[in-house]
């Protein structure tokens, strides 16, 4: 798309070895844009950096570590140029009852999830003042309400929305744009993995048939990119997740009643175990 404001720019996009942020690479890369991609994985970000149609840059960089994305940082400028937008992508997840959680694990998910989307907005602010770019947030449904045997993921995901709305707050009279990302369930292996479990198949099977469809990762890529063009405050992933944000306050009680019909069930069905962490991606995360 020769006429898209992403032309010629570069495009910082962190967990971008697979799953969204890997069709976010591709959508951003055909409206002209120059893309950094960061995550683990570095044979992966290398191959995904090669199919690229325009110029692309794979940096392994661990969200949760200042130093390496800083490093990261000056590697993009100077190789790419200053970044106009970043995408705050990174993220892991794992379930099961918070009680008997691994501390260490359910650490893990709020450190990836929020303090890593600190750390990279930290490392590219300078970058974005320069060039009066666009910070996009990834965050969820769980964001707007949080769901049982996901504490860690909910908590980080509310986090990140805090934190957002926040930093929008202190940057706009530089120039800065942040943006948010409500999404519901995407077709990635994290997913996947977790309809493997049956507590967490049987949550999801109980919500309202529209909130239980999952979405390809290249069409949700698709909305995201015309909100980057777009520098929108919010872009919601379907559209109908606005009605869950002005009925938020009805969420809560909702999910209780929930809980305390199917959890004592699957208690007794001894379903209720830790799932560690989930998908390829939690995967690569743990060993790395």
């Amino acid at each position: 798309m020769t006429d898209s404001p992403l032309r010629d720019r570069t495009v910082v996009v962190t967990g971008a070895a697979r799953g969204l942020g890997a069709a976010l690479a591709r959508a951003c890369a055909l409206r002209g844009a120059r893309l950094a991609l960061l995550g683990h994985e570095k044979p992966l970000l290398d191959a995904a950096a090669e199919a690229l149609p325009t110029p692309a840059l794979a940096v392994e960089a661990d969200v949760t570590d200042p130093a390496a994305l800083e490093a990261a940082a000056g590697e993009v400028r100077a190789h790419l140029g200053p970044p106009s937008v970043v995408v705050a992508n990174a993220g892991i997840a794992l379930g099961g009852p918070f009680a008997t959680s691994d501390p260490d694990e359910w650490g893990r998910v709020v450190d990836v999830n929020l303090t890593g989307s600190a750390h990279t907005a930290r490392a590219f602010l300078p970058d974005l003042r320069r060039t009066a770019g666009y910070h996009l947030q990834i965050a969820s449904l769980a964001s707007l309400g949080a769901a049982p045997m996901m504490s860690a993921y909910c908590a980080s995901k509310a986090g990140v929305e805090a934190f957002t709305h926040s930093l929008r707050a202190e940057v706009a009279h530089h120039g800065i744009a942040v943006g948010i990302a409500y999404l519901n369930w995407i077709d990635t292996d994290m997913i996947r993995d977790a309809d493997r479990y049956a507590v967490l198949r049987e949550l999801r099977g109980h919500m309202p048939g529209p909130a239980r469809r999952t979405f390809p990762a290249d069409e949700v890529a698709a909305r995201l990119v015309r909100a980057v063009e777009r520098r929108s405050t919010a872009v919601y992933v379907p559209r109908w997740l606005r009605l869950a944000q002005v009925g938020r306050t009805a969420l809560p009680p909702l999910v209780l009643r929930v809980a305390r019909r199917d959890l004592p069930r699957l208690e007794a069905d001894g379903a209720l175990n830790a799932t560690g962490p989930l998908g390829a991606g939690g995967t690569a995360d743990r060993g790395a």
